[in-house]
């Protein structure tokens, strides 16, 4: 069974664009901007199986400048079979 947990997440801090990848089991727009927060250092990454970690919500990361966040499934990297040279 194929499944994809890399997410791309998109965002701006201060108006300028940012973007990075995510590996997680899931992904929604609360994930979304607790992960914009991590990657804009607001907020404490979690660490593995790490369950009760007070999570950045919307209206708390738009305090630190963050704002436009969008998510969506990374692109499958189609790696070549054979490579000449």
């Amino acid at each position: 069974m194929k499944r994809n947990d890399l997410f791309t997440i998109h965002y701006q801090l201060h108006g300028e664009p940012k973007s990075f990848i995510v590996r997680a089991p899931q992904m929604n727009n609360a994930e979304a901007w607790h992960w914009a927060s991590c990657d804009a250092g607001v907020a404490v990454i979690p660490k593995f199986g790490q369950q009760n970690l007070k999570r950045v919500s919307r209206p708390m990361a738009e305090k630190y400048g963050i704002t436009d966040v969008q998510w969506s499934s990374a692109t499958e990297i189609k790696w070549a079979e054979s490579v000449t040279s």
